[in-house]
């Protein structure tokens, strides 16, 4: 029986590992390219040939599902990073974003936040800790109330008071809402806005308005196209940065982008 030449174990296992593993006739096409095809005795002992060759290295398939994971997480940072590039626009959108800081700062930090987020409370004291120090910093909030009704709730308020109160007080606001120790729903939210200074009846009539679900919707909706899976996210330059990495990581970033246009300058 004529039997394809194949060259060391590595070739082979790449040949047909998906064979093994079940994923079908993976080493007949590549043979294929330059030799006739594969008889049935021919596949079964490429077949036999690659599990011999597994059995007896075991760590080429630990490598390919280290590779494949590799590759896996590079295909989803483009992909996000894509998403960003065509989603600018929309990340920014004032109609749909509370900008803090430095309205017109030379690097903008993104957070997608939801007021009942453990991480995202957080996360707050890393980012008014960087609005403190970066004045040319600008920062991006928005509401993406992904954990249950009651988030929803309390976003529907503060997009409400935003109409009310801009810059530091509503900053202040935010803050007061986040930092509350239990769950937040409408009444607490409109509590936390009437200490803030809001006009409370205004805030319950606006919060119920149209517009405001509108933008809440448009903001879930944007995560959605972004691949957010959780909260907080944070976008800086053109890579999204998920969780609450702390001051520190977010301030190398933003360094970065300053200095080369991206979160991580090379050389």
């Amino acid at each position: 029986m004529a039997f394809p030449t194949l060259s060391g174990p590595l070739k082979a296992a790449g040949l047909a590992l998906g064979l093994w593993l079940g994923a079908g006739m993976a080493a007949e096409p590549a043979l294929a390219q330059s030799q006739a095809p594969l008889t049935p005795e021919q596949r079964k002992a490429v077949t036999d040939l690659i599990r011999e060759t597994i059995l007896k290295n075991p760590e080429i398939v630990q490598d390919a599902l280290v590779e494949l994971e590799r590759r896996n997480t590079v295909a989803q940072a483009d992909a996000q990073r894509n998403a960003v590039a065509a989603e600018k626009a929309r990340i920014t959108d004032p109609a749909t974003s509370i900008v803090i800081g430095n309205p017109e700062g030379d690097v903008t930090l993104v957070e997608f936040m939801d007021y009942n987020c453990g991480f995202c409370k957080r996360a707050m004291q890393d980012v008014t800790a960087l609005t403190k120090a970066d004045p040319k910093l600008k920062v991006v909030l928005k509401d993406f109330p992904i954990l249950g009704p009651d988030s929803v709730e309390a976003s529907r308020v503060a997009v409400a008071v935003k109409n009310q109160l801009q810059g530091q007080k509503y900053f202040e606001f935010h803050n007061k809402l986040m930092g509350f120790k239990g769950r937040v729903n409408a009444a607490k939210a409109l509590e936390i806005a009437k200490e803030a200074g809001a006009d409370i009846e205004r805030v319950r009539k606006e919060m119920e308005a149209a517009p405001t679900k509108a933008a809440i919707e448009d903001t879930v909706a944007l995560g959605d196209r972004l691949g957010l899976t959780g909260t907080p996210a944070f976008i800086v330059g053109d890579e999204i940065v998920f969780g609450a990495v702390g001051e520190a990581a977010l301030r190398q970033k933003i360094d970065s982008v300053r200095k080369c246009g991206k979160t991580e300058c090379s050389g």
